[in-house]
């Protein structure tokens, strides 16, 4: 049987380096006694990529198995507690930095995760939400869609940067940084990440774009008004 949680480790351990950078980039300045939120943590890729740059992380994640994985080897600054990144338990205004990493896809109903982020940030607090794009025109999202939700049935939809920034907006957030990364993914490997085999491995595979497909991964940096 597949080991899908070490197979995720082996990629997050791959993409760490230019995580980091990537985050330390988009979110600079950032004061190193300040305490952030990875919602919806996994096995902690967000949140070992802040360990460097603020005091505290706080991961967060439903999965028993997925938070034994992130505690592994975690900085000694982060932390890693069940929960529902569409209900948390933390207090008002508790991080000055809030931020998911690729989660709101797997998310029924991703506004409960902009407004959860919103109300634990501090005002003039950040929010940092990074997730693949769908398409602007829905029809052109549906067979990817159908795809993912195919190999990863957690996948519910890959939302557009029209529907992200109106999720940011909705929450009196402010976007103050925005960029759009492509990937190229090979399609075995992701096979391989959701444990696919056998015959369901086949007919996933035959509902691929190909052996390889472009996405399109949106970052969006926003501050909470109020401070």
């Amino acid at each position: 049987m597949v080991d899908v949680v070490a197979l995720r480790r082996g990629l997050q351990e791959e993409r760490a380096a230019e995580l980091h950078a990537h985050v330390a980039r988009l979110l600079a300045p950032l004061g190193h006694d300040e305490r952030a939120l990875d919602a919806g943590c996994g096995t902690g890729a967000l949140a070992y990529a802040l360990a460097p740059l603020v005091g505290e992380v706080v991961g967060v994640d439903p999965a028993p198995e997925l938070l034994a994985a992130a505690r592994a080897g975690a900085p000694a600054n982060c932390s890693f507690v069940p929960g529902d990144a569409t209900s948390l338990s933390f207090p008002y205004g508790s991080f000055d930095l809030g931020g998911c990493l690729r989660l709101l896809h797997h998310v029924r109903r991703p506004e409960l995760v902009v407004s959860e982020l919103a109300r634990v940030t501090r005002p003039g607090g950040k929010i940092l939400v990074v997730d693949q794009l769908g398409h602007v025109d829905p029809t052109l999202s549906v067979e990817l869609d159908r795809f993912e939700r195919a190999r990863d049935p957690s996948h519910q939809r890959l939302l557009p940067d029209g529907d992200i920034r109106y999720l940011l907006d909705a929450n009196d957030l402010v976007v103050t940084a925005n960029e759009v990364v492509r990937e190229e993914r090979d399609v075995e490997r992701f096979l391989d990440l959701a444990g696919l085999e056998g015959d369901d491995r086949e007919r996933v595979r035959r509902m691929a774009p190909g052996p390889s497909y472009e996405i399109e991964v949106g970052w969006y940096l926003a501050v909470k008004r109020g401070a």
